[in-house]
């Protein structure tokens, strides 16, 4: 059996693979690699080649370029900006961000797009009630029929641009792919929106995302948060000193309560009289409580407020509980407590019922309310005391828009955009500078650049693109494309175009689009000079054909990136695809030839 019988054999054995859906994708490419490498098809250090391909580097580094644009609250404030002109209507909200994607997608890929976007959509679904898989397939559609809107929209584009040129036709214009890429995009959305509901699985994720973007005022009405609380630190000629708390006369200030006492260590203190540089915790209006400080030589230290104030970009609250065999059960807090030198506590629960402003003594499942830096919160991840109900990361990205460093985050991503749309460097290399940039300049750090790539997709991708070189080499690729130009025949232009889209949109579904247009433009460029039809509108079709990967999720990364938070499976992608692709020929054959005569 020779190399391109072989190949084809693999193919098929890897599609059935993919379809049982029994073993994870990265498992079955592994396998399709190994495959390649035992039947002498591939030789190892090109089964090993692929995880260093320049595109599988790309998408590692988009990953990264697109956590520090999450991490830094910039999804957030785009999310805040999509529901606040476009309502919480399913149908508004898909527009949206479907018209976001393909605008995104002709800027920096579809990758990048779908990268930068998937964490809003998936928020988006949860705050407006419903499934991210309505909404998540879309998007990628979309951003795939954007990536016709200019040249550098994908490689596919430049691939037949210069081999336009190369035929003395001429390269297309920079804008040339947008007289098809518009009516694809605009009729994409509008089946996505008429005919999502019913094309669309109902799939939930294994992980739902929960929407944070409410936590502070979850928060506030879920312990009733409403008294402000005042630490005012003792000074040396205060006349507190050395009374006991229950001795201060309060009786020139009526609404004034005191709630504990904290030593200079910040121990909490009942029963010892009052010391110099004691703090003592207090509640009550403005104006009484600053009459107190003044009468008793006492200075403000800090004060607290309801959860929803004290959410900004330096600061924020989060909710823990106390686990069994805590080092903290038995120790006396109180709300307005300092807990460390950044740690405030603000409120006390004990089975789901808030202990109000006294003090407590700590037991195993009580819950508690601790405001601080968000440096310190992060830290509060790795006390074994503590168990946090939600990720202080996760809080801060969709409850605080535009935090500290999103100006920097989405400079970078500008820049990255101008290096894509100007070619000056690779693509591989645009990422890696803006993944570099996001690390330097501590947008991101480097332990959360590692956890924020998929790895599923890059192990999948690197090892499933041994295999779209072994359909290329072996000529697996050129037997099928013989057979449809024999096929067609001469003097049947509209034909050809069908059976090249056929070809191109067939192979694209499995292999790479741009490995897939590798193959099938030398393929065109000779059907069209044997039939004596102009190389521009063949090579044009093409490109939509290489472009239209809606059937699998193996067929684009893009596809791939929204399985899991979507949840779906890998036979419902064809469903809602099929009938976007069907527009897609449609827009081909009709337009295509209007512009760019035969």
């Amino acid at each position: 059996m020779d190399d391109g019988t072989l190949s084809l054999v693999i193919l098929g054995l890897t599609v059935a693979l993919f379809v049982w859906h029994r073993l994870p994708v990265e498992v079955v490419a592994v396998l399709t690699a190994l495959a390649l490498w035992a039947t002498g098809v591939v030789g190892f250090p090109e089964i090993l080649a692929g995880f260093g391909d320049p595109v599988v580097i790309f998408i590692a580094t988009l990953f990264v370029v697109s956590e520090g644009i999450d991490s830094t609250g910039v999804t957030a404030w785009a999310g805040q900006v999509i529901v606040r002109h476009a309502g919480t209507t399913r149908a508004r909200v898909l527009v949206a961000v479907t018209l976001l994607s393909a605008v995104l997608t002709a800027f920096i890929t579809l990758n990048g797009a779908v990268a930068a976007l998937l964490p809003l959509v998936v928020v988006l679904a949860t705050r407006i009630g419903e499934l991210p898989s309505r909404l998540l397939m879309p998007l990628s559609f979309a951003g795939s029929a954007g990536s016709l809107l200019m040249l550098t929209g994908t490689p596919v584009n430049i691939i037949v641009s210069e081999a336009a040129a190369d035929a003395g036709a001429g390269p297309f214009g920079f804008f040339s792919f947008a007289v098809v890429g518009v009516p694809l995009v605009v009729g994409t959305i509008a089946i996505s929106v008429l005919l999502g509901p019913r094309l669309l699985p109902a799939t939930r994720p294994a992980h739902p995302a929960a929407d944070l973007a409410v936590h502070a005022e979850t928060l506030d009405s879920h312990y009733a948060l409403t008294d402000r609380f005042y630490r005012l630190r003792v000074r040396e000629l205060s006349p507190l000193l050395g009374l006991g708390v229950e001795e201060v006369d309060l009786a020139a200030y009526p609404e004034v309560t005191i709630v504990g006492l904290q030593d200079g260590r910040g121990r909490a203190r009942t029963e010892s009289a009052i010391d110099v540089d004691d703090v003592l915790v207090v509640t009550g209006p403005n104006d009484q409580v600053h009459s107190l400080t003044a009468d008793a030589s006492l200075a403000v230290s800090t004060t607290t407020a309801p959860a929803a104030e004290l959410m900004n970009r330096d600061a924020g609250v989060v909710e823990a509980v106390i686990p069994p065999r805590s080092s903290l059960v038995g120790e006396t807090v109180f709300p307005g407590m300092l807990r460390s030198r950044d740690l405030v506590i603000i409120a006390v629960q004990r089975m789901g019922k808030d202990r109000g402003n006294r003090q407590t003594e700590l037991a195993e499942g009580d819950a508690i309310l601790v405001h601080g830096p968000w440096a310190a919160l992060d830290e509060l991840m790795r006390d074994r005391d503590v168990l946090l109900v939600d990720s202080p990361e996760l809080v801060r990205r969709q409850a605080i828009p535009w935090g500290s460093k999103a100006s920097v985050a989405v400079a970078i991503l500008a820049a990255m955009i101008v290096l894509l749309a100007t070619g000056l460097v690779p693509p591989a290399m645009a990422g890696l500078l803006a993944a570099l940039a996001m690390i330097l300049t501590k947008v991101v750090v480097p332990r959360q650049a590692y956890r924020a790539i998929s790895w599923q997709i890059i192990v999948m991708i690197g090892a499933l693109i041994p295999l779209s070189g072994a359909i290329q080499s072996s000529g697996a690729a050129d037997r099928i494309a013989d057979l449809v130009v024999d096929a067609v025949g001469a003097g049947r232009p509209y034909l050809l175009l069908l059976a090249l889209f056929a070809l191109t949109a067939t192979l694209g579904q499995i292999v790479s689009n741009t490995a897939t247009v590798l193959i099938v433009t030398p393929i065109a460029v000779a059907a069209a000079e044997g039939t004596a039809t102009s190389v521009k509108p063949v090579l044009m079709v093409v490109a939509v054909a290489g472009a239209a990967s809606l059937l699998t999720p193996i067929s684009t990364p893009g596809n791939m990136m929204i399985m899991s938070p979507a949840g779906y499976r890998f036979g419902d992608y064809w469903r809602l695809g099929i009938v976007v692709m069907a527009w897609w020929l449609l827009t081909a054959l009709l337009i295509v030839p209007l512009v760019w005569r035969f």
